[in-house]
């Protein structure tokens, strides 16, 4: 599976260069939901490289967040996608989206560092962290219509615009939680056990929410 790294690599960047849907449609197809993981934990550890000031559980915790961060956005693509009519799989969400999100995720984490330069070098780093967010942006949009096959305008927006405020709430419920459960559990496997469970209570959570929200948009 390491051997996929280089082809990935190389479609990362036509689809950077030619961001279309018939660029992502070549390969939507080329790879699994564990390739992307791979992909996606690989940039997560190069980032996790220029960060280290955090320490050895920063680093991990960063790959680990990275990881959960990633599949449930684009879990949240998926479900949503389908009750908008989409007919795509969760390889194939899952593939699309780690295409861009993989470099543009180190490209972030390289220019991270001039935040070490006094004023100058932070107010780089907060125009290039605006700009890969209208570039995650722009790039989601294209590969939910791709992936998901979308066709309506609409249909994209929507599925976009709900599984990212779902995901904002996840997140928000999910720290909650896990101060809450690691305040009782110092240990590395105490505080992924919390997650877990802070996991597993967001996302039943949520459910009812996106159940509701998508009888009013759909």
């Amino acid at each position: 599976m390491v051997q996929q790294i280089p082809l990935m690599i190389s479609q990362s960047i036509d689809v950077l260069t030619h961001p279309n849907e018939g660029t992502f449609e070549k390969y939507e197809r080329s790879g699994t939901i564990a390739h992307a993981a791979l992909y996606i934990g690989l940039a997560a550890l190069i980032a996790g490289l220029f960060g280290l000031v955090e320490g050895p559980l920063g680093f991990v915790r960063g790959i680990l967040g990275a990881l959960l961060g990633f599949f449930i956005f684009t879990g949240l693509v998926y479900y949503i996608g389908k009750q908008q009519g989409g007919t795509g799989t969760f390889d194939e969400v899952a593939y699309t989206f780690s295409l861009f999100n993989a470099p543009l995720q180190v490209i972030g984490a390289v220019i991270g560092i001039l935040v070490i330069i006094p004023i100058l070098g932070q107010l780089i780093v907060l125009a290039v962290a605006l700009a890969l967010l209208v570039a995650n942006v722009y790039f989601a949009y294209i590969a939910v219509r791709s992936s998901m096959n979308l066709r309506s305008q609409q249909q994209a927006m929507v599925t976009l615009g709900l599984a990212f405020v779902a995901n904002v709430i996840i997140y928000i419920l999910l720290s909650a939680l896990s101060f809450s459960h690691c305040s009782k559990n110092d240990t590395l496997a105490g505080k992924m056990k919390a997650l877990a469970v802070a996991t597993a209570s967001a996302l039943t959570f949520f459910t009812k929410i996106l159940n509701y929200l998508l009888t009013k948009f759909s």
